[in-house]
């Protein structure tokens, strides 16, 4: 009996722990196929999460909450946020965070970098064409050299946390902004357990994960500039594919039709012999500034730029319909429309 005592408990132990086994072999797995999607309106357009997995939902709505409270920083028509308060202090020093300082630091190496091509003190210039209100208009010679007198980003007083304007300058960080909230929003998929999901930020893409849960690349349109649909597809891994086009944002009058993105040089806008381009890297602020800066630049300045670099690819529209590629991406892209393709080779 005394036998029989010690191993009864044993046997139930083992019973018990059998049922247990048993239990979790029932307990459903978690889909990897598992997609959820979220949207909302920032930064002055729809953007789009769409992750995959169990933790799917969650990151969404981390990655949504990030992309709206960096618009309260960085939009240029919220009273309550940082870039607003500079625009309208009148030249008196105000406090920024951290975030906020490093970007406009970034802008300031990003205009040295395309000999001005990119330059967020123009908005003064945008406003005035209309870009940013919707009255559109064309403004005489005079008065654009005027605005350009406000410009220039080597006016611009920063110092730890610590922001000075010119009390005639104005700042805008549209051209990164965007694509820095794509940066921390990744991050903050990932944070919340997402291996595999999409970003898409009016256009600005950039995923999260090599592959797809399938295990395919994921494969990217760019539009065509010159009518509907993709001109092409590129192929990619985790990354970003931004694109900067004159189809944005224009308008017509007297017959000419005048696009949004200005050369900082001229205060019209550029008339550099592209429709389209397109920035391929891995940090989606330093795309963001690539692609407007390369749609100024034109192709022989965008190869410039890229051959000094060599830290991005990038995909060019010219105006006469023919395409530019660099040759980090050949075997993964695709034309879509008729047309002359160049590979740039170093």
């Amino acid at each position: 009996m005394q036998t029989v005592s010690r191993i009864l408990p044993v046997l139930m132990c083992l019973t018990m722990l059998s049922s247990c086994a048993s239990d979790a072999e029932k307990a459903p797995a978690a889909d990897p196929n598992e997609k959820n999607s979220g949207s909302v309106f920032a930064m002055d357009t729809y953007i789009t999460v769409t992750a995959y997995g169990e933790n799917g939902e969650k990151g969404i709505s981390a990655a949504t909450k990030e992309i709206e409270r960096l618009e309260k920083l960085w939009s240029v028509t919220d009273e309550g946020s940082e870039i607003y308060a500079a625009d309208h202090a009148g030249g008196a020093e105000i406090s920024i965070s951290g975030e906020t300082a490093e970007l406009i630091r970034f802008a300031e190496e990003m205009h040295s970098r395309t000999n001005g091509a990119l330059d967020i003190s123009l908005y003064p210039v945008l406003s005035a064409w209309g870009f940013t209100t919707g009255k559109y208009r064309v403004p005489d010679d005079d008065e654009i050299a005027q605005l350009l007198g406000r410009t220039g980003v080597d006016r611009i007083k920063l110092g730890d946390n610590k922001l000075t304007l010119p009390k005639d300058m104005e700042i805008d960080l549209g051209a990164v902004a965007k694509g820095c909230a794509g940066d921390k929003a990744a991050a903050a998929l990932k944070e919340s357990g997402v291996e595999c999901a999409l970003l898409d930020l009016g256009g600005n893409i950039q995923t999260v994960g090599e592959t797809k849960p399938d295990g395919s690349k994921w494969k990217i349109g760019i539009r065509d500039p010159n009518g509907e649909g993709s001109a092409a597809t590129l192929e990619i891994g985790e990354g970003v594919v931004i694109t900067s086009g004159g189809y944005e944002r224009f308008f017509e009058q007297d017959g000419e039709i005048y696009r949004h993105i200005l050369d900082p040089k001229t205060g019209k806008p550029a008339d550099s012999g592209l429709v389209s381009a397109t920035a391929i890297g891995r940090e989606g602020r330093y795309c963001d500034a690539l692609s407007t800066s390369l749609y100024v630049l034109g192709e022989e300045g965008a190869e410039k730029l890229w051959r000094e670099s060599g830290d991005f690819d990038m995909v060019l529209i010219a105006d006469d319909g023919s395409v530019t590629i660099t040759e980090g991406i050949e075997d993964s892209f695709s034309l879509t429309i008729p047309a002359e393709l160049k590979v740039l080779r170093r």
